[in-house]
């Protein structure tokens, strides 16, 4: 693990994620906006928290293709579809359902939530990058 996650005192405590990362190493790798589509079959359908759950299964995909995984993650961004507050909860259910499943450590590394009016297709809810530093 080359990522040293923290949240320190005088910062927003109780987030669904870390404020800090703190990284050595010396090989990065990033991971293109990954969607809610299983390999070539259709995005999963309009339902937000299968499409979080599916994209993030897709990062760690590709995570691992490179030798890495979130454990070595310093930063995930996700956009997300004509956000509102409200849809924080399918959002994180999302999460919630895959993070023991590909290693996503709970609070997250730190994350930023985007709002966007579009991706590039009208089914495509959600969209997640992934920065890692391996040793």
């Amino acid at each position: 693990m080359s990522a040293r996650l923290i949240s320190p005192h005088g910062m927003l405590q109780d987030t669904p994620y870390h404020h800090v990362a703190v990284a050595t190493g010396a090989t990065h790798v990033h991971v293109a906006g990954q969607v809610g589509q299983p390999g070539n079959e259709p995005v999963a359908a309009n339902d937000l928290t299968e499409q979080v759950a599916q994209a993030l299964r897709n990062t760690a995909i590709g995570l691992a293709g490179a030798g890495a995984s979130f454990s070595d993650v310093v930063r995930l961004t996700f956009y997300v579809t004509a956000w509102t507050s409200d849809k924080i909860e399918s959002f994180m259910a999302g999460v919630q359902a895959v993070a023991e499943e590909i290693g996503l450590p709970m609070p997250m590394p730190p994350a930023s939530l985007i709002g966007v009016e579009v991706l590039y297709a009208p089914d495509v809810l959600v969209e997640v990058e992934a920065t890692a530093v391996l040793p």
